[in-house]
């Protein structure tokens, strides 16, 4: 009876550790459909969608509860994108979240302006600001989406947004006008 009891012991205990491998080594790291949504998302953590970040609008899509065409950041490629993605049919933009700007923009400040109040700091979702109370602010450009949010706050208007310079990073070759005549009529 004793070594029934050490027996059935041992097999459990090996069955648990067991398991518990493989729920830590196999484990799902959240919806993998919200992960793609997601992706394809510009990640400006603008708020435009009604959302608070890029995230929780993905996570609405995923669930059903967002449509695809609130984000004005990622227009009309980001629409096609997760209309593919989720075999939905394209919509136009929803004009209540916004336009699609046609030039990607930047936010610069006037640091002879700028008193170090903070507020931009404290507006801006993806930490692009960088400085200190009283003391003169600057924009990390490379971190900076363009989400305008930093302006509203400002007391002294010494924020401005300007286009993305072209650079070998970010230049696209455009496309010929003949080419997209006739894409635009077949």
């Amino acid at each position: 009876m004793l070594s029934a009891i050490i027996a059935l012991s041992v097999l459990a205990a090996v069955f648990g550790l067991l398991l518990g491998y493989a729920a830590i080594r196999f484990k799902v790291k959240g919806d993998p459909m919200v992960d793609k949504v997601d992706a394809l998302l510009p990640q400006t953590q603008c708020g435009q969608c009604t959302y608070p970040g890029c995230r929780p609008y993905a996570q609405a899509i995923a669930n059903g509860e967002a449509d695809i065409n609130q984000c004005p950041p990622g227009g009309e490629t980001t629409i096609i994108a997760l209309a593919d993605l989720l075999g939905r049919d394209p919509k136009p933009l929803n004009a209540e979240n916004g336009v699609e700007e046609s030039v990607k923009t930047v936010a610069i400040i006037d640091e002879k302006i700028c008193i170090g109040c903070t507020l931009c700091i404290q507006a801006c979702p993806v930490d692009a600001i960088l400085g200190a109370a009283k003391q003169m602010h600057t924009i990390i450009a490379s971190e900076c989406t363009g989400c305008d949010l930093c302006l509203p706050p400002c007391p002294v208007d010494c924020i401005e947004m300007v286009p993305v310079s072209t650079n070998s990073n970010n230049w696209k070759w455009s496309f010929p006008e003949e080419t997209q005549k006739q894409e635009k009529t077949a």
